[in-house]
């Protein structure tokens, strides 16, 4: 008797070559998938290193630009423009070497400054956050470290101060208000004294800030808290503060009026520091700023004859931005700098500060 369904026909299953078939399409496409999920995941990351360029470079200069359009505020005189000031620090210790006071001075000496990464500029900043007048406070008196001043109420204890006697015969010192007026006196006190006939009032928490790129990061130093011009203090990132990764080059040129009857435009824009005449730091309207942020992808392929991982030179040229007729990017210090792509990222900032001295 037969018995339905129990045929040599029909209890057959693949041949041998068929299985072989089977799994070698199977390969084939598993190959093809792993190529694709693959090729997306280079695409991935190089449009995420772009956002992450672009994220760095923007926030870094947003920064930068909020605390140069305070550049000059509570030293609002060019008679102190230029002139060089000292401090102590926190630890007691005095800074080593003299900083010029200006709102914004592009590539001070290396003493004050010590040099970044190759063809990267640095950048000093200076602003306080007094309530008193910028230009100044008359001292009628003087008498070791206490001034008898006009306005004593605008003084407090802890407000750092600074005596001018006008011009830069002798270096500004930065001092903190020890005593502050009674209401029957005018007179303040400090530690020591300078001489003077202005005491300018820079506030409770005034800023000095030194800009300068590291090892690929932006950083910034308090000049007030640590003394940024020693060398020995570049490389510690307790000190040189990293603001942003990435970001491979900064640029920085002053914005010029060279019109013969300054009109308040800026005509040119160059590195050439002002002098600590007061019309040459009048002529500086604004200051022209770009950094360049790299992709933290760094681009490769494969060598056809070796199967080895290579640069994949993405980049063939510097990038370039307004200034580079004058102050070109070179980012040859770099030796794979062709294999990242680039983001620059540029503005003009008015100096407020400045302009509102008048023309």
């Amino acid at each position: 008797m037969r018995i339905t369904g129990s045929s040599p026909e029909r209890g057959r299953g693949f041949s041998l070559v068929e299985l072989m078939v089977g799994i070698a399409i199977g390969m084939l496409a598993v190959i093809i998938i792993m190529q694709m999920l693959l090729n997306y995941e280079g695409q991935k990351r190089t449009t995420m290193g772009g956002a992450e360029a672009q994220n760095a470079g923007s926030i870094a200069l947003h920064g930068m630009q909020r605390e140069i359009g305070q550049a000059g505020f509570g030293f609002s005189s060019g008679d102190v423009f230029g002139c060089g000031m000292t401090w102590s620090l926190p630890s007691g210790a005095a800074i080593a070497t003299a900083v010029p006071l200006a709102p914004v001075t592009v590539n001070p000496a290396v003493a004050v400054i010590p040099a970044g990464d190759l063809n990267s500029d640095t950048l000093l900043v200076a602003f306080g956050n007094t309530l008193d007048q910028p230009q100044g406070n008359p001292i009628t008196q003087r008498a070791g470290g206490s001034y008898t001043v006009q306005m004593p109420g605008s003084f407090s204890v802890g407000d750092r101060v600074f005596a001018s006697a006008g011009g830069c015969a002798a270096n500004l010192v930065l001092e903190s208000i020890t005593q502050a007026p009674p209401t029957t006196t005018t007179t303040v006190s400090v530690a020591t004294g300078a001489d003077g006939n202005i005491l300018f009032n820079l506030g409770q928490a005034p800023q000095i800030l030194a800009y300068a790129v590291r090892g690929g990061r932006l950083t910034m130093c308090d000049y007030l808290v640590n003394d940024c011009g020693l060398d020995a203090n570049k490389g510690n990132a307790a000190i040189w503060v990293p603001v942003a990764d990435n970001i491979v080059s900064l640029k920085a040129q002053y914005g010029r009026d060279t019109t013969a009857t300054p009109d308040g435009v800026v005509d040119a824009y160059d590195q050439t520091t002002p002098t600590t005449d007061r019309t040459d730091w009048m002529r500086i309207r604004a200051l022209r700023l770009a950094l360049v942020a790299r992709s933290a992808q760094y681009e490769s392929r494969t060598n056809p004859a070796t199967g080895a991982k290579e640069c994949d030179p993405v980049t063939t040229a510097q990038p370039v931005w307004d200034g580079s007729a004058a102050s070109a990017i070179n980012l040859g210090g770099f030796a794979d700098w062709q294999c990242y792509r680039y983001r620059v990222f540029q503005t003009v900032v008015p100096l407020r500060n400045v302009v509102w001295l008048g023309v």
